[in-house]
Formats: C-alpha cells, sequence, structure tokens
C-alpha cells in the first residue's frame, strides 16, 4: 500500500507587520495604507495586485483582511496619518513659503490634459 502524502494546513499567517510607527504588507515595502486606500476606492484586489507587482494576490487579500477585522483601529492609524502628513506640508509651506508660491505658479501655468 503506498502512503498518500498530505499537506498541513496553514492555520494562521501573518500578512501585515508592524514596523516604524506604521504597517506593512509583510516582508515587503508596500504599506498597508496603499493597499487599503486602493481598496477604499473601490479597487479590485486583483488590480491592486498589478499596481503592486511585489505583492501577490494572497498578500493583497491578507492585506484587506487585516483591514476589515481592525477597521477601527487602521481607520483611526489613516485619519492619523493624514492629519500628520497635512500639518508637516504646512509646516513645509511656511517654511518655504518662496519655493511653495514657484511650484504653485508652475503648476497653475501648466497646461491642462484633457
Amino acid at each position: 500500500m503506498v502512503e498518500k502524502m498530505t499537506a498541513s494546513p496553514v492555520l494562521t499567517k501573518q500578512y501585515v507587520e508592524q514596523r516604524d510607527r506604521g504597517y506593512w504588507i509583510a516582508g515587503t515595502r508596500v504599506s498597508l495604507d496603499s493597499v487599503v486606500h486602493g481598496f477604499l476606492n473601490g479597487e479590485s484586489p486583483e488590480s491592486i495586485a498589478q499596481n503592486f507587482p511585489v505583492l501577490n494576490l494572497e498578500q493583497v487579500y491578507g492585506g484587506i483582511t487585516f483591514y476589515l477585522a481592525n477597521r477601527e483601529l487602521i481607520d483611526h492609524y489613516l485619519q492619523d496619518s493624514r492629519a500628520e502628513f497635512e500639518q508637516l506640508q504646512q509646516t513645509l509651506r511656511q517654511q518655504n513659503s518662496l519655493l511653495y508660491q514657484k511650484l504653485k505658479t508652475a503648476q497653475l501655468q501648466k497646461p491642462r490634459e484633457s
């Protein structure tokens, strides 16, 4: 009688890790923020995986699952990150007002694509 080999199922797998005050897809440089923003903007997991070629579909689904399981925590984290970014942006505008004005002027003069 030949013994059949069976693989053991993976009961738990970590798809997201916390590093440097942020959340990242485990083993990558892709932030959970990137996956979640795509998901919240209506992108399919397949589309998100195409946008981040270093991620496979399993990792994208894992990131989305982590978000859904921890929605309140991650929504709060995203809100704090957005506020921190806006504060930094405001500070830089004040410290470099001339540069910011030049950039704004150049942006306004740039022809719009239709």
